[in-house]
């Protein structure tokens, strides 16, 4: 199950860049404190408002029933019951703490210029026990007016309020609900502060219409929920989405750590296991982005590429005793033998043992030679200047191998301009392989050279021979060589192949029906 789901994960995810996964990250934190404050604002609001409909609930309800009391009113007519054509419809807040004006504390009521409306005063002193205990349950101020907006009720009874914005408005028929604030709060927290709400008094007027006019208003008021109840109230959504968001940063912090922080901890673990001597592949990681895949695409060549040296220095190393190993017998037998025998011994004898230590040494010291040779092309990387000229230096090779019964033919398309390649370290190459034609036998060697893409394909085959099959694996190995007798070291070749291959090309043994073909493969230099 676990393994279904590590491949189902890796095929969803979308192998991104690690900047962007970097940048997407950093802007979900950045974004929490904009989000929750956003959220802060927005569940505020949503509490004015939810204030404001119980006002308005309560300022209907309130309103009906004095309606209804009202001396000689009839009872409105019930408007039809809402249908699948006609279904209720909810009345739009006008309130917003973005934009609503926040006016002064209510001011006092003055002195009324008449007496209260006698039947006014009746229908509120019908009223006043539910008033009372309407007052108890919801905690709002609750007011009575005539239809001069005086105070029919509670201890500013008979003086008026005629004055506010929202009470003519109720008088002239319109419901109206504006903010103002209140001048006698007091914080009950030290985290009041952050709610907007806290001072702020929510005022609905609504008229009281009998017979079809308005005979007064009721004016009802209440402070917000504050937010830190209304908070509590919805402390259980409110830890849900505190528990979302921590979630979220988990989940996010998961997949950074297995796409980046795993990773390259098992790259650290892979490349000491490496410095040990020791194998390292480390696991590819499920969720993957581009540079993590990169750089273990790089680990993977890198470590290849050290277990390749590796065991070419071991395989070097022993050839390379086996090589000294011969002619350090014989310089150590003859010297040896001398010691013993000398005085004894003819002149004819003395010099020909030290004929072999003198040849024991030239091949010690051609062995040398060649090994400074082989290490300087293996250092070589890349061109030196702007290159090789392919013309004239085949029209060199063609005037030093000339003669004796050898001749070189060389056709080059006139495309070829420059190679890629140091001009001494393609010289050497070729005349090594024009070297070892002559030696093998070869009369004739056939140069050509064609555009293949962005490299040259230089092939030169040979009438020698040709190479023995049981050879042609070992041919470029060092030290390999079938004139020993003769003075060979094996490593000409060796240092061709790595002298091509410092300059980004290939030396190969093609295949081919007679005589040896060797292909080189170099780039073209930029033009």
């Amino acid at each position: 199950m676990i393994e279904t789901l590590r491949k189902a994960a890796a095929w969803l995810w979308p192998v991104p860049r690690l900047r962007w996964l970097l940048l997407a990250v950093l802007l979900f934190v950045a974004a929490l404190p904009g989000v929750a404050a956003l959220g802060l604002r927005v569940y505020e609001n949503a509490l004015i408002r939810r204030t404001e409909g119980e006002l308005v609930a309560q300022g209907a309800a309130l309103g009906a029933s004095a309606a209804l009391l009202w001396p000689g009113a009839e009872p409105a007519p019930l408007p039809p019951l809402p249908s699948r054509s006609m279904p209720y419809q909810e009345i739009e807040s006008g309130i917003d703490l973005r934009y609503s004006p926040v006016l002064p504390e209510r001011p006092a009521a003055v002195p009324a210029s008449a007496p209260a409306d006698a039947r006014a005063l009746a229908v509120a002193a019908r009223m006043g026990p539910a008033l009372e205990e309407t007052k108890r349950a919801t905690l709002a101020s609750i007011l009575l007016l005539d239809q001069a907006g005086t105070v029919l009720n509670g201890r500013d009874t008979g003086k008026s309020l005629a004055m506010l914005p929202e009470v003519r408005a109720a008088l002239r028929g319109q419901s109206v609900t504006v903010l103002r604030h209140n001048d006698f709060y007091r914080q009950d927290t030290a985290f009041d502060w952050i709610s907007r709400a806290t001072a702020i008094r929510l005022h609905h007027a609504r008229p009281i219409k009998a017979g079809g006019k308005v005979v007064g208003a009721v004016l009802v008021s209440r402070s917000a929920s504050a937010l830190f109840r209304g908070m509590w109230e919805d402390r259980g959504k409110i830890a849900a989405g505190v528990a979302a968001i921590f979630a979220m940063l988990v989940l996010l912090t998961a997949i950074l750590a297995r796409a980046i922080v795993r990773p390259v901890e098992q790259l650290s673990l892979a490349a000491r296991a490496l410095a040990r001597g020791q194998s390292a592949a480390p696991a590819r990681p499920t969720l993957e982005v581009q540079e993590i895949r990169s750089l273990y695409h790089d680990f993977e060549v890198m470590a290849e590429a050290i277990a390749r040296r590796s065991r070419y220095l071991r395989d070097f190393a022993a050839a390379l005793s086996h090589e000294f190993k011969t002619p350090l017998a014989g310089i150590r037998g003859g010297i040896e033998l001398l010691q013993d025998h000398g005085p004894t011994m003819s002149e004819a004898e003395r010099a020909r043992f030290l004929a072999n230590i003198a040849a024991d040494g030239e091949r010690l010291s051609r062995l040398v030679s060649r090994l400074m040779e082989l290490a300087k092309a293996d250092m070589t990387r890349g061109p030196s200047g702007e290159g090789a000229a392919l013309a004239p230096l085949l029209a060199r090779l063609g005037d030093a191998a000339g003669g004796e019964g050898f001749v070189l033919r060389s056709e080059a398309e006139p495309a070829l301009d420059r190679l890629a390649m140091d001009a001494g370290a393609l010289e050497t190459v070729l005349a090594t392989l024009l070297e070892n034609a002559r030696q093998a036998g070869a009369g004739e060697v056939l140069l050509t050279a064609r555009r293949d893409g962005g490299s040259a394909l230089l092939t030169l085959c040979d009438n020698g021979p040709g190479v023995p099959q049981a050879d042609r694996e070992r041919i470029f190995d060092p030290f390999f060589t079938s004139r020993r007798e003769s003075g060979g070291t094996g490593l000409g070749l060796p240092i061709a192949r790595a002298l091509v291959e410092g300059s980004g090309g290939a030396l190969e043994l093609a295949e081919s029906e007679s005589g040896a073909c060797f292909v080189l493969t170099v780039p073209l230099a930029a033009p």
